[in-house]
């Protein structure tokens, strides 16, 4: 376990990033972190509402550059690219239109976030335990003539649930049926799903996506723990039982008393609130960061 500066509780090594543990890896933070130090200002995709105790250390070290918080940054509109499959946009959106308000759980792990087929079977064999409706962004590791599927799943889960290739993440993550998101803890999906007041279920896959998935559980208490060390390269396998009983804890349990649905409603207005002018603490960090690169007030 490690003890680092604006983190409340130890960080255990297993979820920093793996290229920190191979030499070429570590080389590059390192003089990564010696170009930050020369910086004179920093801008990041955060506030201070939703990340207080990190942003404080950094204001209260005078040795470090200026940090501006002046985040979400992101397009809560955004519309898909005009390439991509719009016919098929329309049909996922026409199928979360015709669902219940907060019963969807909607399934996601990034451009990158490619699955071995047994690691697709058991995600599969999970939504069937659980029984919820699902929307499945598959993307997988292609093997020539072999069904990463299990056998009739199609047919079994036919009208709660839907397996796409490609989806609009930002149009779905705004959708009132959408009552959860099984994410790879990318931060941009991060951003975007307190945004719309969706609570996310861990299940990292590469990069510093495992620190970001324990930030989230353990330091903010804005995730549900499904999975905070697992890497996409490494020879793991999820059950489905794991990811049935995950699903489970966020779906069924939608109470006042699920404190992580209710901390990612509160948070997600709070960061709203951030951007917005007349005092959000993210529209005055931009301003200020204008203010010191012009030296003109506003």
């Amino acid at each position: 376990m490690l003890s680092i500066p604006g983190f409340v509780n130890p960080v255990p090594a297993n979820v920093l990033p793996s290229a920190l543990f191979i030499e070429d890896g570590y080389d590059a933070y390192v003089k990564l972190a010696i170009l930050f130090s020369k910086a004179k200002g920093i801008l990041v995709n955060s506030s201070f509402d939703l990340e207080p105790n990190s942003l404080k250390h950094f204001l209260n070290e005078q040795d470090y550059p200026s940090v501006y918080a002046v985040g979400p940054i992101f397009n809560p509109k955004a519309q898909p690219h005009p390439e991509q499959d719009m016919a098929r946009r329309d049909e996922l959106m026409k199928w979360l239109g015709d669902q219940p308000e907060g019963s969807v759980v909607f399934l996601c792990f990034g451009s990158m976030g490619r699955l071995r087929g047994d690691q697709v079977k058991e995600i599969a064999r999970g939504l069937e335990l659980c029984q919820c409706r699902f929307l499945w962004s598959l993307r997988t590791e292609e093997v020539a003539n072999e069904d990463p599927l299990p056998e009739g799943f199609l047919d079994r889960v036919r009208g709660r649930g839907v397996i796409c290739g490609w989806s609009p993440q930002v149009e779905i993550l705004s959708h009132k049926a959408v009552g959860s998101f099984v994410s790879h803890c990318g931060w941009n999906s991060i951003v975007e799903s307190l945004w719309f007041g969706v609570p996310i279920v861990t299940w990292p896959m590469y990069a510093e996506q495992q620190l970001n998935a324990f930030m989230m559980v353990k330091e903010l208490k804005l995730a549900v723990e499904m999975k905070l060390d697992y890497r996409v390269l490494v020879d793991e396998l999820v059950s489905a039982n794991e990811i049935e009983r995950a699903i489970r804890g966020v779906m069924m349990n939608k109470d006042d008393n699920n404190l992580v649905r209710k901390r990612v409603i509160d948070v997600s207005q709070m960061v709203r609130k951030a951007t917005l002018n007349g005092g959000g603490s993210s529209y005055t960090a931009t301003a200020k960061f204008i203010q010191d690169v012009t030296g003109i007030k506003p």
